[in-house]
């Protein structure tokens, strides 16, 4: 018997359709098979698709998880801000919650025409990383890193982080981290690319959960707590970003492209 399951493709982190990040969100009654939420991920062929079910446990309004075209990940953020999104114009209120199974408690709030979206704060280190350097297609500044597979290489302007050519299939050899390409911006306080080919995403288009890493990191330098981004990717995408103790608020618009059923 076929199962017909709601389904919504949203442009995370855009006021407008074709920008920002895509997501789908797939609202489901219970879990399904581990393998059937990857093979559902490989059909979306985004970034992440987004899977909710109410949550039973009283902890949070709903229990979510994210898979790529390959796996299941940890952290997703512009796919929660998506869902958030979507239930909360499907069933009104001014903020949602979700019960993550890695990553805590998540919340997404209206905030003027958009939202803000909480994420645990991600804090790194100095260190090195000499193969990943040379595969990033110019010397950074700085590296730093968390044990959590998130890589920050700080360059010196915003041209320098646009130019960049990785050697992608060079990165996807390292696993499945993160490989976060930053600097200062020009017309925003802090850009940035990120590289995931390890986990199928050879660069992403606007990465919330970078952004959790990049918070810290660039409140800590900037010397403030809130401040602008801009992820340069081809589709580009516009966030506001502020620290507040040890989570990271992520603020955005989205915008919802397609609506309908997902037979299975």
């Amino acid at each position: 018997m076929t199962q017909k399951i709601p389904y919504w493709h949203v442009d995370a982190f855009s006021a407008r359709p074709f920008g920002g990040n895509q997501a789908a969100v797939m609202v489901l009654d219970e879990w399904l098979p581990d393998d059937v939420l990857v093979t559902i991920g490989a059909e979306n062929l985004f970034a992440e698709t987004a899977f909710v079910v109410r949550d039973a446990t009283g902890a949070a309004d709903w229990e979510l998880r994210w898979c790529t075209p390959t796996y299941e990940i940890a952290l997703c953020g512009h796919a929660t801000l998506a869902s958030g999104h979507v239930l909360l114009n499907r069933d009104g209120g001014d903020g949602i919650t979700f019960r993550t199974r890695k990553s805590g408690i998540l919340e997404v709030r209206r905030d003027g025409a958009g939202y803000a979206l909480a994420l645990p704060a991600i804090v790194t280190e100095p260190a090195e990383h000499a193969e990943a350097v040379a595969l990033m297609g110019a010397t950074p500044q700085a590296v730093h890193r968390s044990a959590l597979g998130y890589n920050v290489f700080l360059y010196e302007s915003e041209a320098v982080v646009r130019s960049l050519a990785p050697d992608i299939r060079g990165l996807e050899r390292l696993g499945a981290d993160q490989f976060i390409a930053t600097a200062p911006g020009d017309a925003s306080d802090v850009v940035s690319r990120v590289f995931v080919p390890g986990g199928g995403v050879d660069e992403d288009s606007v990465t919330g959960s970078a952004h959790a890493v990049l918070t810290p990191y660039w409140a800590k330098r900037l010397g403030r707590e809130s401040f602008t981004a801009y992820q340069a990717s081809q589709r580009g995408g516009d966030l506001t970003l502020r620290l507040d103790g040890d989570r990271a608020w992520l603020g955005g618009p989205c915008v919802t492209v397609v609506e309908g059923i997902f037979y299975l």
